[in-house]
């Protein structure tokens, strides 16, 4: 998303790599960490990393990881900003789960913002910071990833429902089984109704993307399709 949204802004991609690898390099370490929250033994169809090497290694790597995106984000005041906001509101998005786990949608939404949306809307952003956008169209880019995070989340709630781990690459039914919110045991929505909820997130991800002042490409219509994509995936 950080390379197609640099090029989409009239970038050259070799401007987004760093920042592509180090919103990666937040990811995956927000990944080891989610995994030993969810005493998840699978990643990725792989053990996890703590399953495989214990707790302290893999907050060590976690911790290593977090070290190399800052570098790679070094270049850049803005970038690094822009990342590390998206850090405070996925901490804050883990913490409400697991403290003040949300009960309607609309705190479900905030949550799924928060521990989702915000990575999302990082990548994009940075990618239009690379290419040197104007801030209109780096919120526009951001905005568009933030909802289509958010419908990631949607859709990955529906196939922890409905999906097996041969399918997911992970273990099914994580929610239900760690008590963890998911839209769907929140409101009782059945699996078309959910599904429609994230349609409409990729529809304003899309809405948001049209209101950025950048020519079509094929970079651009790479990311339309990623908001269409997100909401029909099996995996």
């Amino acid at each position: 998303m950080t390379i197609l949204s640099c090029e989409a802004c009239g970038g050259e991609p070799s401007a987004a790599v760093d920042f592509a690898v180090a919103v990666e390099c937040v990811h995956n370490a927000s990944l080891v960490v989610d995994d030993i929250i969810d005493r998840s033994e699978v990643r990725r169809g792989s053990r996890s990393a703590w399953a495989n090497f214990g707790y302290g290694p893999a907050l060590i790597t976690s911790d290593g990881l977090l070290g190399e995106a800052f570098a790679l984000l070094s270049q850049s005041e803005r970038a690094t900003e822009i990342v590390a906001q998206s850090m405070v509101e996925l901490g804050e998005g883990e913490a409400v789960e697991l403290v003040a786990q949300p009960t309607t949608e609309s705190e479900y939404i905030e949550l799924a913002r928060r521990k989702t949306g915000a990575l999302f809307r990082a990548a994009a952003e940075v990618g239009a910071v690379a290419a040197d956008a104007d801030p209109f169209t780096v919120d526009s880019f951001g905005e568009y990833a933030e909802r289509v995070g958010i419908a990631f989340q949607i859709r990955d709630d529906v196939l922890d429902t409905t999906g097996s781990i041969a399918e997911l690459g992970k273990p099914a039914g994580q929610d239900a089984a760690m008590n963890r919110p998911s839209l769907v045991q929140i409101t009782e929505l059945s699996e078309q109704e959910a599904n429609s909820r994230a349609e409409k997130q990729a529809e304003q991800a899309l809405n948001a993307l049209a209101a950025a002042d950048v020519h079509e490409s094929q970079s651009l219509g790479y990311l339309k399709d990623l908001a269409e994509f997100v909401v029909v995936r099996e995996q």
